[in-house]
């Protein structure tokens, strides 16, 4: 461990302060404005970087390190949800129907603490470290693959990595998995016309609420009967519309809903799927129907030589007893994006703790993180872009 890293929890008050800064004052997708200007200005206080915008919403910096070594970029998310906050506590969300409810916020404090040290040190560094403030995960096609297709981010990148909070493991908690780690989160969207009518005379109308729920309970039968029981796949309509009032027979249906998948062939297979079996029960109850269908990230698959490398650099950092093999999710990451560029690897790292009641799912509008865990983070990116910037 580095005189650097024993002095971070030196940095605890400054990290807690970036985060609560962030969480009052969240915004989404496309619209960090107010947040890009917050995290520049902070970057700008920090001697040694280079500090730019590649996009109007996302923060760019670079410390060119002291020694010959590789370039590494290293990435936080910036953007909050449309959700509206219950938790009370004096950093609440102060804009209305807007909230960090996922751990952008810690993300962000995190890369801002990594910045101050690298920056206070960059004798100790080899290589580059490039770390990407980056705007719109929440929102397809997401901020990554704008980065990656319409600037030079990734030009001259050796590495990549970065890290997610997980409410679901106890703060100070590091877990790396090598390989599949989440899923692409497709999108459908599906109108089901049908004939209106009173509700006391459905034989006179054609029924979308009654076709549409035979579609939401048949759909499921793709994932148990169309799909090897081993494949992971997973369709969940997710908003369901129709109708206004209790005497009418509405005349449409909407409906929302995500299909995740690992394996690339079925993922192409998927509308095919889903398209015969709403057909079929369309026009078996005479209703017409209208699908949109849209790919969202692909599936983010770490690299297995730099996983492992996390996996050392945590049990060094944090010890065995804070290690734990990550699962595989069918959450979704705009990060696979990177990797599509270059080698590297997601991980995990635990930011709940009951006494904090922090253990609220993600996306949980009483959802927080354990500030302990900001430490952690910062311990595992600090040792990552001195350990992955190493020469080969």
């Amino acid at each position: 461990m580095t005189a650097t890293q024993e002095r971070t929890p030196e940095l605890r008050e400054q990290l807690v302060a970036w985060r609560r800064h962030l969480h009052m004052n969240p915004e989404v997708g496309f619209h960090e404005h107010e947040t890009s200007a917050y995290i520049e200005a902070e970057l700008n206080k920090m001697p040694g970087l280079t500090v730019t915008r590649p996009t109007e919403t996302s923060v760019l910096a670079v410390l060119k390190g002291g020694k010959p070594g590789r370039t590494l970029l290293l990435r936080a998310d910036i953007d909050a949800l449309p959700i509206t906050e219950e938790n009370t506590f004096e950093f609440a969300s102060k804009n209305k129907g807007v909230m960090h409810a996922c751990g952008h916020d810690g993300h962000t404090a995190i890369l801002l603490g990594v910045a101050k040290l690298l920056s206070g040190n960059p004798g100790e560094v080899p290589g580059e470290v490039r770390m990407i403030f980056q705007h719109a995960e929440e929102i397809g096609p997401g901020g990554a693959e704008e980065l990656v297709m319409q600037t030079g981010l990734m030009d001259g990148v050796d590495l990549v990595t970065g890290l997610h909070l997980s409410s679901q493991l106890p703060a100070g908690m590091v877990a790396v998995k090598p390989g599949p780690f989440m899923a692409s989160p497709d999108m459908l969207e599906l109108t089901i016309q049908g004939r209106g009518g009173h509700g006391a005379h459905p034989e006179e109308a054609i029924d979308p609420i009654a076709v549409g729920a035979q579609v939401v309970t048949n759909l499921q039968h793709i994932v148990s009967r169309g799909v090897a029981a081993l494949e992971p796949l997973v369709i969940s309509i997710t908003s369901f519309h129709s109708g206004t009032t209790h005497n009418v027979i509405p005349d449409r249906a909407t409906m929302l809903g995500t299909v995740r998948t690992f394996d690339p062939e079925l993922r192409k297979r998927a509308p095919e799927l889903i398209e015969r079996v709403i057909k079929g029960v369309c026009e078996a109850h005479g209703a017409t129907y209208e699908l949109k269908y849209e790919f969202g990230y692909r599936a983010l698959i770490n690299t297995d030589w730099v996983a492992e490398q996390l996996k050392t650099i945590a049990l060094e950092t944090v010890g065995p007893d804070h290690f734990r093999d990550a699962k595989q999710t069918m959450g979704g990451e705009d990060f696979s994006a990177y990797l599509e560029k270059a080698p590297g690897a997601y991980f995990n790292v635990g930011s709940g703790s009951d006494g904090e009641d922090s253990r609220w799912p993600h996306h949980h509008p009483r959802f927080t993180i354990d500030e302990d865990s900001l430490e952690t983070g910062v311990k595992m990116l600090h040792a990552a872009a001195l350990r992955l910037t190493l020469p080969e």
